[in-house]
């Protein structure tokens, strides 16, 4: 009986772990995923307008790191980075639009947090840009720290995270100030520049766009030396879909190890001929097949970096010292550069 008992268990067990493994080898396609193959296009929720990550120009034609990224996704998933369209949304209108699924992916300069993540029924796919909070002041007030900032009056969009720890950082500092709350991103910058506030309050990235977009004279302003919060920016998605989960995020953890590997949009048509790095090979489809495992094809992440290049490439494009905002990289460095910026391999 036993000895029975242990074959039977030997049959099924082992005909289970067959089948877990046949199931692990091809990705399910997702709700998700299938939606957008059957409209031709992902729809991707964007800022209403903020230099260097998402900004429309005269035409409607978008630009920026996000958008980026976006189109990024496109051509992994569609063949195309031109099959996706840009929805702009405030912070008010994000998680409500995510959320009905008026848009497939949110990727809109939105922080990480543990009451976001667990509590709007979206799950936040990958970090793609590690930001903080600063603050933005004219010379003329010779402000030299924020802790100078008694009694200010600071401007700060509602429904953010800059409105929360704006709060936080000077309640811990036992400094009084004013906050002049406005719904709009616009509007909060608007009243900044024309006087309306001593200083203006957001992520140190969207402080430099304003400074070098916005002003009148970039040099009559300047961004305060502390960094008052952690802002883990990054692409968001609904919950309960986890196959398009995985490709909203590994396709941002592919352009990063594309930038480590050294493999660029000028080089991949070349590399994919001649190179023989195992890791060269599973980025571009010419080794193993990773597409199977996220429901797509072995050149997906190659169309991805042919359309907009590797994470580097992206970044000086749109934020670095070369572009509008001119942003270091500092800890958006690789991490074997010095920075913190890791992402779990392709393979």
């Amino acid at each position: 009986m036993r000895h029975t008992f242990s074959r039977l268990s030997a049959q099924f067990f082992g005909g289970a772990i067959v089948s877990l493994l046949a199931f692990s080898t091809t990705a399910q396609a997702g709700k998700t995923l299938d939606n957008i193959r059957q409209k031709g296009s992902i729809q991707c929720g964007v800022s209403t307008g903020v230099a260097g990550f998402s900004l429309p120009d005269s035409q409607g034609n978008w630009s920026g790191f996000d958008v980026d990224y976006c189109r990024a996704l496109a051509a992994a998933v569609l063949n195309d980075p031109n099959k996706v369209t840009f929805t702009p949304l405030n912070s008010q209108q994000r998680f409500a639009a995510l959320q009905s699924g008026e848009v497939d992916v949110l990727a809109r300069n939105t922080t990480w947090t543990l009451t976001r993540d667990a509590s709007l029924g979206l799950q936040f796919a990958a970090i793609t840009y590690f930001d903080g909070q600063g603050f933005l002041v004219p010379k003329k007030l010779k402000i030299t720290s924020a802790k100078q900032l008694k009694n200010a009056e600071i401007c700060v969009q509602s429904g953010t995270t800059n409105e929360k720890n704006l709060a936080d950082y000077f309640r811990a500092q036992n400094i009084k100030v004013r906050t002049v709350v406005f719904e709009g991103f616009e509007a909060s910058f608007k009243a900044f520049f024309s006087g309306r506030c001593q200083a203006y309050t957001t992520d140190v990235s969207g402080l430099a766009g304003l400074r070098n977009k916005e002003a009148k004279n970039p040099d009559d302003y300047v961004v305060l030396p502390e960094i008052i919060s952690k802002e883990p920016l990054g692409p968001a998605v609904r919950r309960g879909d986890d196959e398009w989960l995985a490709i909203v995020k590994w396709v941002a953890y592919g352009l990063i190890e594309a930038e480590e590997a050294g493999l660029t949009q000028a080089n991949a048509d070349a590399w994919k001929a001649t190179s023989k790095d195992p890791v060269v090979q599973r980025l571009l489809g010419t080794g193993e097949d990773s597409g199977k495992l996220l429901g797509l094809d072995r050149e997906w992440l190659y169309r991805g970096i042919k359309a907009v290049g590797n994470y580097g490439e992206i970044f000086e494009r749109n934020v670095g010292p070369n572009s509008v905002l001119k942003l270091p990289r500092g800890v958006n460095r690789l991490w074997n550069q010095g920075g913190i910026l890791y992402a779990p391999p392709v393979r």
